[in-house]
């Protein structure tokens, strides 16, 4: 039996997302496909499966990335489904813990290729704002959906940025 739940977690909420993935399974929900804002669960054992999510450097389809799911699904994790360049793994938790990076330095990259992404976003929408605003003839309404966009994405990226400065501390305190 399939459960679909729908939920809106931001770019820079993933591990609030992950948190959650693993707390549906401690529940006795298993992640069984994702699309946009909806999850789809299968009813199983509680706590059978410990989920990760991680964004790519390229599209899940890229020769790059479909050979790094392979490595992973070689060793026991498997391949849940994506969305753009996110995607979605478990693996048994009788198997013991998983972890996708390997040290505090590969954590700081995948934050780094997130707000990477989130500052293309920011710009375009900085860019869109300002045309608006000296356009005499774009609405109300869309200047103030092109500012709120703005603020989000740059909220978004201090929020990265920060979650980086705070991996490089303790990368210093650990080393």
């Amino acid at each position: 039996m399939l459960k679909r739940i729908r939920k809106v977690f931001l770019v820079w909420e993933f591990e609030k997302e992950e948190k959650w993935l693993n707390e549906m399974s401690a529940k006795g929900l298993q992640l069984h496909s994702v699309g946009y804002c909806r999850y789809d669960f299968e009813v199983g054992t509680p706590g059978e499966y410990v989920y990760r999510l991680e964004m790519l450097e390229y599209t899940p389809g890229h020769a790059e990335s479909v050979q790094y799911i392979k490595f992973l699904e070689e060793t026991g994790v498997e391949y849940i489904g994506s969305m753009l360049r996110w995607v979605y793994f478990r693996k048994k938790a009788e198997t013991g813990g998983f972890d996708l990076y390997s040290d505090i330095a590969s954590r700081i990259r995948h934050v780094e290729r997130i707000a990477a992404m989130m500052t293309v976003f920011l710009g375009f929408n900085m860019f869109n704002f300002f045309n608006a605003l000296h356009n005499g003839y774009v609405s109300v309404a869309l200047k103030v959906m092109c500012a709120v966009a703005t603020l989000l994405f740059g909220y978004g990226v201090i929020r990265l940025l920060l979650m980086r400065r705070r991996l490089k501390r303790d990368k210093i305190l650990y080393e």
